[in-house]
């Protein structure tokens, strides 16, 4: 389902609400619009203000070629990528989310581009450019600030959701809106969620405690929707990861507070037990999925406490990455060799002619050797495809129980795979 912030968002410089001070009727970066001539820029300002928006309006404008990248999860690699791709384009544009997080390097595969003109580059950070954007880079770019939206831009984001509303027959009545202004404190998305949320709850006349009650006073310092979100599990992995428990549980207290969806919470506990804990203490991912079972039963608000009980065990426990990086390392080797065919022997043979076909030939059923007291029941052979035999993806780690499973595996397979 499409947000109620993004329905609204506007497609025009006479729709859009605020900043006035660059594109009202004679304003700076409206005439430079008109005339069809803009510089490289960074729209620099609070989250939730229009930067992106007023970037897809230039281009939308000018009838330019738009590509946007999310500073957050693009590199050199998609940098380039772009470039090349604009070379063979009029006037692209490339708009750049969070460029404050570009290191020097990938700000650095901007330069020549802006320079020679393939792309015109438009940046949005919240942070201040001066300390955040290279000097060459910044130097290239003029600088615009996009500032809070006032009270009279906010009331009439609110009636353009209202008219929205009532398009779809649905009668809104804005009976207050102090809660609405404080909770979003100057961004338009908050409030628009805000909005949408409180709607959504079955709230046609909307007041301040309604608001209120709903949104529980959170959503000004938390937005599930926006980059806070990203950020603040990013925070709480990073704490578990890190083994600090305090960390770990301040973090969760922050999600809890701002409504977060505890399911969500619980599911990247559960992904975290394998990626980042795996057979480094097998019981992590059993307490992780008793704790997705218990959240999905319970709910708020008791259910954060089981939340803090896996939380704060999964930090304290140990850590190793091992299957993970082996299954990366098996991926990364598929690629390199594409599908090898499974090796007769260890093919299954259901019908006659698979086994007059050699499928099953000289397998040897575990069970039915005694590899000792140390191994139970353990034949060698070969299951790798043919081109990967002996190819080691699994390398246990350091912690006592995996130190366990390489002594194990030395005793089964010898040198073989040089554990």
């Amino acid at each position: 389902m499409t947000p109620l912030a993004e329905i609204l968002r506007p497609k025009s410089l006479d729709d859009y609400i605020g900043q006035q001070h660059l594109i009202g009727q004679g304003a700076v970066l409206r005439t430079l619009i008109e005339s069809g001539n803009i510089p490289s820029m960074i729209f620099w300002g609070p989250p939730g203000i229009g930067k992106t928006t007023l970037a897809m309006i230039i281009s939308n404008t000018l009838h330019r070629p738009f590509h946007t990248l999310s500073a957050i999860s693009s590199g050199v690699k998609e940098v380039r990528e772009v470039i090349n791709a604009a070379q063979e384009e009029e006037g692209a544009i490339l708009f750049i989310d969070e460029i404050h997080r570009f290191n020097k390097a990938q700000q650095d595969s901007l330069l020549g581009a802006v320079e020679r003109g393939t792309i015109t580059l438009i940046g949005a950070t919240t942070e201040n450019p001066s300390f955040e954007v290279i000097s060459a880079l910044l130097s290239r770019c003029q600088v615009y600030v996009l500032r809070e939206f006032g009270e009279e831009d906010m009331r009439q984001l609110i009636a353009s959701a209202v008219r929205y509303y009532a398009s779809q027959g649905i009668t809104v009545e804005i009976k207050e809106d102090e809660a609405l202004m404080r909770i979003s404190g100057g961004d338009a998305r908050k409030l628009l969620n805000a909005i949408e949320l409180v709607v959504n709850r079955g709230a046609r006349v909307i007041d301040n405690q309604t608001v209120t009650s709903v949104i529980q006073q959170n959503l000004a310092y938390y937005d599930k929707g926006g980059e806070m979100h990203y950020d603040i599990i990013s925070a709480f992995i990073k704490s578990m990861r890190g083994s600090d428990p305090n960390g770990a549980v301040y973090w969760l207290a922050r999600m809890i507070a701002g409504g977060e969806d505890p399911l969500f919470i619980a599911r990247r506990m559960l992904i975290f037990a394998s990626e980042d804990i795996g057979n480094a203490n097998p019981n992590a991912l059993l307490l992780a999925n008793a704790t997705f079972d218990a959240v999905s039963k319970i709910g708020y608000p008791e259910c954060r406490i089981n939340l803090s009980q896996c939380a704060c065990y999964l930090a304290c426990s140990a850590k190793s990455n091992a299957t993970y990086m082996a299954l990366n390392n098996a991926e990364m080797a598929i690629k390199r060799t594409g599908d090898l065919p499974v090796p007769l022997h260890i093919r299954n043979a259901p019908t006659k002619l698979m086994k007059n076909m050699g499928y099953g030939d000289g397998y040897k059923y575990a069970h039915d050797y005694n590899g000792g007291a140390a191994l139970g029941g353990f034949a060698e052979q070969e299951y790798l495809p043919q081109g990967l035999e002996g190819t080691k993806f699994y390398e246990p780690g350091t912690t006592p129980r995996e130190q366990e499973t390489r002594n194990s595996l030395r005793q089964r397979w010898g040198q073989k795979y040089g554990y």
